[in-house]
């Protein structure tokens, strides 16, 4: 691994004299490479803190550009680059943060075609997408590359996250569950209404995409424990938090065995 320079030790100061980070959690994160899927508004505060805390290599996919709607919320934009593109932005406000940090840009939607591909490269991915059919296609893709996966979702004035971490086994030897264990299936095209069409609270989008941010951090210096089997759930009406739990399920399509999984493996 590469050491950290003066600039580095003074920059992540608060970062190396925390006993569960210290010098060498800064140098696993120096040395890590997420991926980012999605740079609005979960990924717009992920992104930042992730090159607040140093990771070394930030991929960011995306195939949006910038719009006026989106600066409630994605605050990694600013109004000069409405048009932009969204990775080009977001790779320019890295740059203006943190020159340590290095970015690669992916203009293009991830799909089941590409994702393998994507991914391949990366150490960890982050899903911050809003829309069904990618955050199964990265999931399944984590899961056939052995990545680990933070993934989180939007409502109006709630939002998710857990962490995947399917191609391992638990503390019982059971395998950790899938995102198809917690969500077989996507729901029915339209039943639920897009950010455009429902609206959602700007701050909210802030909160969970630093706690994905978190989440990233702990998975890669290895403090507290993960949101591995774990949905946290966040109610911004009440300001409430809570945790429910799942687990493994034999029946799902990715590392289920029952003979009905195994048929139906995408």
């Amino acid at each position: 691994m590469t050491a950290l320079s003066p600039d580095e030790i003074e920059r992540y100061a608060r970062h190396i004299v925390l006993r569960e980070v210290g010098g060498p959690g800064q140098v696993r994160l120096k040395a890590a490479r997420v991926l980012v899927v999605g740079a609005g508004g979960l990924g717009a505060p992920l992104i930042q803190y992730l090159a607040a805390a140093g990771i070394g290599m930030i991929g960011v996919v995306d195939d949006d550009t910038v719009s006026l709607s989106n600066l409630q919320r994605q605050v990694i934009h600013g109004t000069p680059d409405i048009g932009r593109p969204k990775v080009e932005s977001a790779a320019a406000a890295v740059a203006r943060l943190n020159p340590h940090v290095r970015v690669a840009t992916h203009a293009t939607r991830l799909t089941p075609e590409n994702a393998e591909g994507l991914i391949a490269d990366y150490d960890l991915v982050a899903d911050g997408s809003d829309n069904f059919s990618t955050r199964y296609a990265v999931s399944d893709a984590c899961y056939r590359a052995r990545r680990p996966l933070v993934t989180a979702a939007l409502g109006q004035f709630d939002g998710s996250l857990t962490t995947i971490r399917a191609h391992e086994t638990g503390p019982d030897g059971r395998p950790n569950p899938t995102y198809r264990c917690l969500f077989p299936s996507p729901p029915p095209a339209g039943a639920v209404p897009t950010c455009a069409e429902a609206g959602v609270l700007g701050a909210l989008a802030g909160l969970m995409g630093s706690l994905m941010a978190l989440e990233v951090i702990r998975a890669v210096t290895g403090f507290g424990e993960p949101l591995v089997g774990r949905l946290l759930m966040v109610d911004a009406r009440a300001l409430r938090f809570e945790t429910l739990h799942y687990a493994w399920d034999p029946g799902n399509p990715l590392s289920g065995t029952d003979p009905e999984a195994l048929a139906a493996r995408p």
